[in-house]
């Protein structure tokens, strides 16, 4: 069978699901794009920059389980390499595709636009070794095999990919053949003694505990992670950067841990177990209070994608999916399931009064609906959003690792893009919304309806509570926020706009946007520039004592 090269890398990544490619043009890549524009499976979506790009591809990424993003050679690729940073942080599959110079310029080493004028072409190449898991540059010999290798990679991964191609490849006819099929399975020997280490440790174990973080997540495992729960009735306790990794409004759901910082409810049972099962979990500063741990001395059975580990010991070789069911299946008494479950604010009753973060917060639990997709920036909107318990089937997009702002406006263009069925919420400060304000027009160009709530408390509250609450470094020009939509709105159509300084304006806007769901709502929330979520006026400190070190 014969196809061109650059079909083939098509063909190959609607088979995992992607549909759509983000990216900024460049005479590298405009081959390729005219392939991409031709084709009836898969569709361009241009932004502003190839950062926002690279945003938006992590975004579309968590919902679709694969994302890709092309841009040109050089100032393309090098301006979408922090968004690719931070996707290989968090274990977010994107294929990131570059357009190269031709074979000839590169043999050649002639000194072309977009390079260092040295004759040198795989510096950047090189670069990206450092924040992809595989990586390629094509030719007509290894195209095909190449392509199959590194997006193999990617999905089995969840981390990103780097594909070269030159630009006078992508039309070059090359012969495929039949796919080789890849069948995963758990290392028998491996498995069966991971479990019987488990079953000893339980022996002597009188109360245990689960803890579920963002691997579950990334490896669409929810499923299997609640049969677990409800076979141990254990209570369950999502972290952070996992938040909605089980339904929380599950009755074993008890809440988010984060460390020594953590309610009542899960500080006490976390000092009463002394066993824990880690499902997906990465132990990071911000989700952990600064790795202020409340019980340093339990024991914990730590469950990944690949491996699984008790201590210091490493079980290689075993599938999250496999263990998982393993677990569920253990012949064995687990302790009583004794922690009162979270309850949700249905019913939030407005007052004529300043909007303050603990009521705002308030007010978006109760109006979140089963199956919306929250998307939380870091800083107020993050820590704020982390204590706001969702409704069934929501899903939870945030950055706390990897942690670069103005990450979630991109990231909200590639989750609406993922599902335009499911309703999408963005919570972001004023000082991350001005990086990334530009993708507000790609939004409004593809006819997305999300609700932006962007809050006005006048610079980076989040950098003022580590340090310098009153230096210049920390404020920013002050927008109207409420009136840029109308910027990229010509039409003044396909969106709607508010100010909402009391609590009152707040849900009478949030009313008006249930009202308009095929229109984009962008919602300018006032609050005073000091007022923070309590979780991270405590973090702050913590932090704070932890830079001075």
């Amino acid at each position: 069978m014969k196809t061109t090269v650059g079909d083939y890398l098509i063909d190959s990544l609607k088979e995992y699901g992607v549909k759509h490619i983000f990216g900024v043009p460049g005479d590298y890549n405009l081959s390729f794009l005219d392939q991409i524009d031709d084709s009836e499976d898969i569709e361009w979506i241009g932004n502003c920059n190839e950062l926002n790009a690279s945003y938006a591809a992590d975004g579309y990424g968590r919902i679709k389980g694969m994302a890709a993003i092309a841009t040109t050679f050089g100032v393309g690729e090098l301006s979408a390499v922090n968004g690719i940073a931070g996707s290989y942080a968090e274990n977010v599959p994107v294929v990131k595709i570059v357009g190269i110079p031709s074979s000839k310029v590169v043999e050649n080493r002639k000194l072309v636009h977009h390079t260092l004028g040295d004759g040198e072409f795989y510096r950047f190449n090189e670069m990206f070794k450092e924040v992809s898991v595989a990586q390629t540059i094509l030719n007509e010999i290894n195209a095909k095999e190449e392509i199959d290798r590194v997006l193999r990679e990617c999905y089995l991964y969840k981390k990103p990919v780097y594909i070269g191609m030159p630009v006078d490849l992508a039309t070059k006819v090359i012969n495929v053949s039949e796919k080789t099929s890849y069948n995963l399975e758990s290392d028998k020997n491996s498995l069966n003694n991971f479990i019987s280490n488990v079953k000893s440790l339980m022996s002597k174990s009188k109360k245990q505990m689960i803890l579920a973080d963002f691997e579950v997540n990334r490896y669409n495992l929810n499923k299997e992670l609640q049969e677990f729960v409800e076979a141990s009735n254990l209570p369950v306790s999502s972290l952070a950067m996992g938040k909605g990794v089980i339904d929380e409004t599950h009755p074993n759901f008890v809440g988010v841990y984060s460390g020594s910082l953590s309610n009542e409810n899960i500080t006490n049972l976390v000092k009463s177990c002394d066993l824990a099962f880690l499902i997906g979990v990465k132990l990071t500063d911000s989700i952990t209070a600064g790795f202020s741990y409340i019980n340093k001395n339990i024991t914990l059975i730590e469950v990944h994608p690949l491996y699984c580990r008790i201590g210091e010991n490493l079980f290689s070789n075993i599938l999250m999916k496999d263990a998982l069911e393993s677990l569920k299946n253990l012949n064995i008494e687990f302790s009583k399931n004794d922690t009162p479950h979270v309850s949700l604010i249905n019913n939030f009753e407005a007052k004529n009064t300043p909007l303050t973060q603990k009521r705002f917060f308030q007010g978006i639990e109760s109006f979140l609906n089963e199956n919306d997709i929250l998307i939380a920036e870091q800083g107020t909107s993050f820590f704020g959003s982390c204590l706001v318990n969702m409704k069934k089937g929501c899903t939870f997009v945030g950055q706390p690792l990897w942690g670069s702002i103005g990450y979630t406006v991109g990231a909200l263009l590639g989750t609406q893009i993922a599902d335009r069925n499911r309703r999408n919420i963005l919570l972001v400060g004023d000082g991350s919304f001005q990086l990334t304000a530009q993708e507000v027009s790609t939004m409004i160009r593809e006819n997305l309806s999300p609700i932006i709530m962007v809050i006005n408390n006048d610079g980076y509250t989040v950098e003022r509570l580590i340090h310098g609450p009153n230096r210049k470094y920390n404020d920013i020009n002050m927008w109207d926020y409420s009136k840029l939509v109308s910027v990229f709105d010509l039409e003044g159509n396909r969106s709607i706009s508010f100010k909402a300084k009391t609590e009152i304006e707040l849900m009478n806007a949030l009313k008006e946007a249930d009202n308009n769901r095929d229109k984009l709502t962008f919602i300018e929330v006032c609050m005073d520039k000091m007022d923070s979520p309590q979780l991270l006026k405590d973090l702050g400190e913590l932090f704070s004592k932890q830079n001075s070190y």
